[in-house]
């Protein structure tokens, strides 16, 4: 929409701050800029309009902004320029992820490099690498308390090296996808550091108060991220003489978005790294982002604000760029972070499904699958041009963020349903054959998250120590279904490094006094290469779970309906123990079906196909290829099978 005030805005501006810059600045820079800056400055005046700062902030925001342009480099362009061809390149069936490590991989940047042909040989295209950028020895959260955002942090080597690694990965036409901190810094931050001296200017960088009043009213409605370790959404800090609100961890003080210069300075933060060849970006927390008195300082509607500024500030300099919002949260606020664009994403490009990551865990651990349809069945649709990212498991722990009228509806009590889940995944449960560990538990709710490898979690663990070779069958064919799962569902898979070769939890956390008191780190182990080896022969587990993936990942990479068109359809089974999805695209179709109970299974034909475009007497498996046939009216299902069913 034509916004005269923006227009003239505008003007002012490249008639002022953009002036030296003229000469320098692309063509297409200039059109980019002039197409989205109504957008622009609709939310910044939305945001800021009040503020003191205001025109200044705004011509800052416009001098980073060019001179991030002009430092953009050839081969970045050439990528920008390709992907505005395909702006939803990132919803392709061919694109597959690991999430990693670097140290814990292979040592470093220059390790990656080393590895590549490994992540070929699997077929992955994208490489997720957890925070790289300088952060604390001990107090760093993982990685998550940057204290440079422009500086790789030398354990995993140079700015130098992270280049290398962009332009390797270029060359073998692979995608990189880092970590964005958003909502806080480490308090060893240049500015936490200025603040604690007593600069007024930096102090403001963060929501600092001279008492206890305030915090303890922003605390009345505020949740505990971390009840156990860090209770409290506020610290005192002795060397400043006054109280920082820290939501996290008391060495992360959260940035103050309503002054404007923070804003300005995050977003040069994200543009230099783009330049150093990011394609997309992980937001970390991003529904903290936004603080407001008497709300729970989560999901407010500013916090989408500052995300579409972010992207719409972002498509002006590098519109090859594509970002990921880390919310777990409901699957009707999930989808508030795609943006409020009916035609096409203005927030972000993708999103974490957490939500089918929680649902699978529900129905491995009660071999039922009513929670997951009822949940399925409510799940609000995305908009045009952005997709899912989908897991089994990743860094953090798992949490079921499924909804309680899902589990009623399903004639489970939720709060006995959730103890149980939690008893069931730590090995406390009679028949239980997980090996997890409970983490952040909440005395007042009586509720944890769940820490532990895919494998452990999966059985593998407790079925190796037993010597039991149908336990060992039945954790691959669990680790294989879910990983079909999320090959065939609709979004970009992430394979969590060292599942692969189904790697089990590591305990040696407990011995190290800066992690032991974080159970996290027994699915986060050092990549076993020697274990790894084990995927070349042929009746390991290692073989059968690396081999099936890397069948499944070739199978995906060659079906186009595989790739996120919003066509995601839930089919009816009619048993609470099978479930099943059609992925339909151009007049082809393929059905997962799926069995996730412990014991043969059926479904009726009748009821089955008639919803999808399957014909069942001309129907094969993919994965398989092999004919599959109906038999007096019914498909089986053996223990933990699953179908890629798609017409002969």
């Amino acid at each position: 929409m034509y916004n005269p005030t923006a227009h003239l805005k505008l003007k002012e501006l490249k008639a002022s701050t953009l002036k030296a810059y003229d000469e320098k600045l692309s063509a297409d820079f200039q059109t980019r800029l002039t197409a989205l800056f109504s957008d622009i400055f609709s939310r910044f005046v939305k945001l800021y309009g009040e503020h003191e700062h205001f025109q200044p902030a705004l011509e800052l925001l416009l001098q980073k902004m060019a001179e991030a342009s002009i430092g953009r480099p050839a081969y970045l362009l050439k990528s920008d320029s390709l992907r505005e061809e395909n702006p939803g390149w990132f919803c392709s069936e061919d694109i597959v992820a690991m999430m990693l490590y670097v140290d814990r991989f292979n040592k470093d940047l220059k390790g990656i490099i080393e590895k590549l042909d490994y992540f070929d040989e699997l077929g992955v295209n994208m490489l997720h690498l957890m925070p790289l950028f300088d952060s604390p020895k001990f107090k760093s959260d993982g990685g998550y308390a940057v204290s440079n955002y422009k500086k790789v942090d030398p354990k995993f080597g140079t700015n130098a090296d992270l280049k290398a690694v962009t332009k390797a990965l270029k060359k073998s036409n692979k995608l990189l996808m880092l970590d964005f901190v958003v909502n806080h810094t480490s308090d060893e931050h240049e500015w936490a550091k200025k603040a604690k001296k007593g600069e007024a200017f930096y102090q403001d960088y963060y929501y600092t108060f001279d008492n206890k009043t305030v915090p303890m009213l922003f605390e009345q409605a505020m949740p505990e991220v971390f009840p156990e370790s860090a209770p409290g959404n506020f610290t005192f800090d002795q060397s400043m003489d006054k109280w920082v609100m820290t939501v996290f961890n008391q060495y992360q003080w959260d940035l103050n978005y309503t002054n404007p210069y923070v804003f300005v300075e995050m977003l040069n933060n994200v543009l230099t790294q783009a330049n150093m060849g990011v394609d997309i970006f992980r937001m970390d927390a991003v529904a903290f982002v936004w603080k407001q008195m008497g709300t729970s300082c989560q999901n407010l509607p500013n916090a989408h604000q500052i995300h579409q500024l972010f992207k719409l500030c972002t498509q002006v300099v590098a519109p090859g760029v594509a970002f990921l919002a880390e919310a777990i949260v409901t699957p009707e606020e999930i989808v508030k972070y795609f943006g409020s664009s009916e035609v096409w994403s203005n927030e972000h490009d993708m999103a974490y499904n957490a939500t089918l990551m929680a649902l699978m865990w529900n129905s491995i651990a009660t071999r039922s699958t009513r929670v997951m349809k009822a949940s399925l069945r409510d799940k609000p649709k995305k908009p045009k041009g952005t997709t899912w990212v989908n897991y089994v498991r990743c860094h953090d722990d798992i949490g079921m963020g499924f909804e309680d009228r899902h589990i009623q509806e399903s004639g489970f009590d939720p709060a006995a349903h959730r103890k149980f889940l939690t008893k069931f995944f730590t090995g406390d449960f009679n028949g239980s054959f997980a090996k997890g560990m409970p983490f952040m538990y909440n005395p007042k709710t009586d509720d944890a998250r769940i820490s532990g490898s895919l494998a452990s979690l999966a059985g593998l663990e407790q079925a190796t120590k037993e010597g039991n070779d149908l336990g060992i069958k039945r954790s691959i064919a669990r680790i294989n279904l879910l990983h079909g799962i999320i090959l065939a569902f609709g979004g970009i898979p992430v394979i969590y490094s060292g599942d692969e070769i189904a790697m089990l939890n590591d305990y040696s956390f407990l011995e190290d006094e800066s992690k032991s008191d974080d159970n996290r780190w027994m699915h986060r182990p050092k990549m076993d290469w020697q274990l790894a080896e084990k995927r070349k022969q042929k009746k390991s587990p290692q073989a059968q779970v690396f081999q099936a993936l890397q069948h499944m990942i070739s199978l995906r990479k060659n079906c186009p309906e595989l790739g996120d068109h919003n066509n995601f359809k839930l089919i009816e089974t009619s048993n609470e123990h099978v479930f099943a999805f059609e992925r339909q695209w151009q007049g082809k179709s393929i059905m997962v079906v799926a069995n996730f109970r412990d014991d043969d299974q059926q479904v009726y034909s009748h009821l089955l196909f008639p919803q999808s475009l399957i014909n069942p007497f001309a129907m094969k498996d993919l994965l398989t290829d092999q004919k599959v046939q109906v038999e007096e009216g019914r498909l089986y299902l053996a223990p933990y099978q699953f179908y890629w069913l798609t017409n002969q």
